[in-house]
């Protein structure tokens, strides 16, 4: 059976988070063949590829959000107008009434199609106005036109990928990806699954709303779109999958049938952390602190390291070790690096991209300070390793650390609230100056990931969705490694 993996930004440019996650089900899977179809922003990230991939990766795919038109249908001046029911679905799209993919679908893998022409065409500046007219006549046309030109764009893009074959599309979010899928099951009649670690509109919404380059109603129009993306992968979907109850409950809400939803933690190959190297000679008298991340904003270090020099006010042998990659956001990662050179802190160590099981032996606890998350794979390994942790209140994270309706392991951690200096700092110390509570919260992690958090547990759940996608094709099930021969 041939499964496309479908990632938007992640897999396999970057490291970490919903990328290893990827990577852990290609590899765990060795026995299906898998291509990739991967979104990013443009041609300039092309082939930078950060994973080695293994011997069932077959084929690599990708499609850019921004850009050019290789093809253009113009002859003397005159562009290829859309047929009555062609029309008709692009008003549908433009005005989000009962849209009607599949004909969009169809027109944009027509051979002479021109994403140019289409975008700055008749019939699109005729939907254009016809929507301002009837919601939006309170801005200005010339700014509304040319927000929907930028805002269709990317999604034109997308429709007009020529899609490689496969039996499942397994979407790594909605949006984009969602959109790719069910272009896929229109065509080739696949299956299709779509696994959300975070709730991709709510991401979305969050960061627009956040936004200095939109703003006012602008917002809402953008907003809008990523949930028309949302609802069509959900109604497209055979099965839909989440981390945890209440992301299940956020998809409900954004009109996902409930019936298509699973709930599939993610998993952690517990044996990969097990007897690593302790502490070191250099780390003796030294309480360690360890940050597995990109350094990023969405993971908000600043907001640790200024927390971090509070703690250590009051606990002066603390050591706080970032540990992943800075080539993210550069300009970023070189104002963390200015911060703790202005505040000048001692014992904070930047390691650059690392082998985790290297280094987390040596941590006395772990800390992540995001803005965002889903489940993170970082606090699930620490507790492999009978480390606790201290999170911030997003995602999963206060489930992950305190548990939830099925365990009573106890705390293993101390959640914060978003961007609050204090409280973090306030955790650091209390974790830092107290050893006997790092090593029960430790045995609580430890408990709670080998109870619901293991690898073989989500291996088991996503290969019985795989073998009833192919009993349903009837395609079989092999459990050789699979081979190219």
């Amino acid at each position: 059976m041939k499964v496309c993996i479908v990632a938007e930004g992640c897999y396999p440019y970057v490291v970490g988070g919903v990328s290893s996650w990827i990577n852990s089900m290609i590899r765990t899977f060795s026995n299906l063949e898998f291509i990739v179809l991967a979104i990013i922003s443009d041609r300039s990230q092309s082939g930078k590829f950060v994973y080695e991939f293994p011997p069932n990766v077959t084929e690599v795919h990708e499609v850019y959000l921004q850009d050019f038109d290789w093809k253009h249908t113009r002859k003397k001046g005159k562009r290829t107008r859309l047929s009555k029911q062609q029309y008709h679905a692009l008003q549908s799209l433009v005005l989000n009434n009962h849209i009607d993919w599949d004909t969009l679908f169809e027109l944009f893998h027509q051979e002479d199609f021109s994403v140019d022409d289409f975008i700055m065409g008749v019939d699109f500046l005729n939907a254009a106005t016809e929507c301002y007219k009837q919601q939006y006549s309170q801005i200005v046309f010339s700014d509304f036109l040319w927000t929907l030109r930028s805002m269709y764009l990317p999604l034109c893009f997308v429709m007009r990928m020529d899609i490689p074959r496969a039996d499942v599309y397994h979407c790594v979010a909605t949006g984009y990806a969602g959109v790719l899928g069910s272009m896929a099951k229109h065509f080739f009649g696949c299956n299709l699954v779509i696994s959300e670690h975070g709730i991709y509109t709510r991401e979305r919404e969050e960061e627009l709303i956040k936004a200095d380059w939109v703003a006012g109603i602008y917002k809402n129009i953008w907003i809008d779109q990523f949930k028309k993306m949302s609802r069509l992968g959900y109604d497209r979907a055979d099965r839909v999958t989440c981390l945890y109850a209440h992301a299940r409950e956020l998809q409900i809400e954004l009109g996902c049938p409930p019936d298509k939803i699973e709930i599939t933690p993610n998993g952690v190959n517990t044996g990969r952390f097990a007897d690593l190297p302790g502490k070191r000679e250099e780390d003796e008298g030294k309480v360690n602190i360890g940050a597995v991340l990109r350094v990023s904003p969405i993971k908000d270090v600043k907001t640790m390291i200024q927390a971090f020099s509070f703690a250590k006010k009051k606990v002066s042998n603390l050591k706080l070790w970032i540990m992943g990659p800075c080539d993210e956001d550069k300009e970023y990662a070189q104002e963390c690096f200015d911060m703790v050179e202005t505040l000048a802190l001692e014992d904070v160590v930047f390691t650059g991209r690392i082998d985790v099981r290297e280094y987390l032996g040596r941590m006395d606890f772990t800390i992540l300070t995001s803005i965002s998350e889903g489940q993170p794979l970082t606090i699930l390994e620490g507790f492999a390793a009978k480390k606790p942790a201290i999170a911030t209140d997003v995602g999963n994270c206060r489930e992950l650390i305190y548990g939830g309706e099925r365990d009573h392991f106890g705390g293993a951690g101390i959640v914060t609230h978003i961007m609050n200096l204090e409280e973090i700092s306030d955790a650091m110390v209390e974790l830092g100056s107290n050893e006997q509570l790092r090593v029960k919260m430790g045995e609580n992690g430890y408990k709670r990931v080998m109870a619901f958090y293991t690898i073989e547990e989500m291996q088991r759940k996503y290969e019985e969705i795989y073998q009833d996608f192919a009993e349903w094709k009837g395609l079989g099930w092999r459990e050789e490694p699979f081979s190219i021969d």
